[in-house]
């Protein structure tokens, strides 16, 4: 048998309890004295239970009363914690967001935007993955991360993508290098030096190999981690090649940077999501933070160039 006990009834219910007065009770629910004792009939007709025992002095729980009322309690505690959980998601206190991107963005640029999130938002839970784009967007596609800032635009019928930033790149090596002072460098130049890759699966080394086909760079070593990269220019070893979004690895006194110009030479950054899901309070907060802080090439350019004058 359906039953429809709402939780008017419910609180109509522990007032009596508590009060063990129809007088008291309906003036505390803010109702008529018929209209209180109509809730509580229509609750144990409902019930099929009788839950007071009334004389003409008294009101008393009843024995199925008694143990009714540790239920009631309870469902109208755990309905209470519900909403107080919705409000606070509405207010952004408490929630989960996870994001995956790029390493170089990761290091470089979320952890300032992260530290302002947090002041706003101290309750909201955060998870990040720094991966290369293709587990970027798999944890999208998996459900693991709310969304994701890949250099791939993965626009298909189940993602979406948006252009978040541009990056262009920069040559970096030793202070002092040859190819510091020379005019209008081209592939052709770099190809002469030794040079230090990116792994083929990085979207670094993908531009870069389409930007200078069918030209071969003069391949020294390919490493992983642009940290490492850094550590090899920083020693002589060779030259590269870097996304600007990657240059504050490179700020060290022994290593200079000069912009390359290249046509086709500049990477694209999206932000990709499920198109089948709504971003949850929380993920909407971060993304909305995110796109208002994005990176802007010029700015990124202008540092460069500061920097660059001063070795």
């Amino acid at each position: 048998m359906q039953m429809n006990v709402s939780t008017r009834q419910l609180r109509a219910f522990l007032a009596l309890a508590e009060q063990r007065s129809f007088t008291r009770a309906a003036a505390l629910s803010h109702l008529s004295q018929p209209a209180f004792s109509a809730l509580i009939k229509a609750l144990e007709d409902d019930l099929g239970q009788r839950l007071f025992d009334r004389s003409t002095r008294h009101v008393e729980l009843s024995t199925e009363g008694r143990d009714f009322e540790l239920a009631a309690r309870r469902v109208l505690a755990e309905f209470d914690n519900a909403l107080e959980g919705a409000r606070d998601q509405v207010a952004r206190k408490r929630g989960r967001v996870a994001i995956a991107l790029l390493p170089s963005l990761a290091a470089g640029w979320l952890p300032q935007l992260l530290a302002e999130f947090r002041a706003l938002y101290p309750g909201i839970e955060l998870a990040v993955s720094d991966v290369l784009s293709e587990a970027c967007i798999a944890q999208v596609q998996a459900g693991k991360a709310d969304f994701a800032l890949a250099a791939t635009r993965a626009e298909t019928p189940e993602l979406s993508a948006e252009l978040f930033c541009s990056d262009d790149f920069h040559l970096v090596c030793p202070v002092g290098h040859p190819l510091l002072a020379a005019k209008d460098l081209q592939p052709e130049d770099l190809a002469a030096h030794p040079f230090i890759h990116l792994s083929r699966t990085s979207s670094v080394r993908q531009y870069l190999d389409a930007a200078v086909h069918p030209l071969q760079m003069k391949t020294l070593m390919e490493v992983d981690q642009l940290a490492t990269v850094m550590g090899m220019v920083r020693a002589g070893l060779g030259i590269s090649v870097v996304p600007a979004l990657s240059l504050f690895h490179f700020q060290h006194g022994k290593i200079a940077t000069r912009p390359l110009p290249w046509e086709g030479l500049t990477r694209r950054i999206y932000l990709v999501r499920r198109r089948d899901r709504s971003l949850s309070l929380a993920a909407q907060s971060l993304y909305e933070l995110a796109m208002a802080r994005r990176p802007l090439l010029e700015t990124l350019g202008k540092a460069k160039r500061v920097r660059s004058i001063s070795f």
